[in-house]
């Protein structure tokens, strides 16, 4: 994901670099959280959340990269959707702190775009209640409404 103009200060002037470093040599160009490979499509149960096929391995994971212990027997192929884009991964800062990456980059973790989303929900729940708290204010600041 690009990183927004207003805060690009916040990252060092290697981004690129490390953020390249972090994703195909730290990670090997696979989720560092559910496995699943860069640059390919991927085959995901519809139903279940997460279960994807791994080619590589040739076998099913969970949402978690782990082989499921009781694989499906028979897959119907209207059960299976390919993703409509290949998994791009992306550096995530693990702590949500774009300024502090970490000795070593620890707080760095290539991610696919659904543990992206998975690892940022918390954060993004917190910003969008800060958004509207802030809004709220300013418009009983502005309009001498309260409550």
């Amino acid at each position: 994901m690009p990183i927004r103009p207003e805060h690009r200060w916040l990252y060092p002037i290697d981004w690129p670099e490390i953020s390249r470093i972090v994703r195909f040599e730290r990670a090997s160009g696979r989720c560092e959280h559910c496995g699943r490979p860069h640059g390919r499509h991927v085959a995901q149960l519809k139903d279940a959340k997460g279960v994807w096929w791994d080619a590589d391995g040739r076998s099913w994971r969970d949402g978690r990269g782990r082989v499921l212990r009781r694989p499906p027997a028979f897959v119907a192929l209207d059960a299976i959707c390919i993703t409509r884009r290949p998994v791009y991964l992306a550096t995530a800062h693990l702590n949500h702190d774009p300024s502090f990456s970490g000795p070593r980059w620890r707080n760095l973790a290539a991610l696919c775009p659904r543990c992206h989303m998975i690892h940022d929900a918390p954060e993004h729940r917190r910003r969008r209640w800060w958004n509207a708290f802030r809004r709220r204010a300013l418009g009983d600041l502005f309009t001498g409404r309260y409550g």
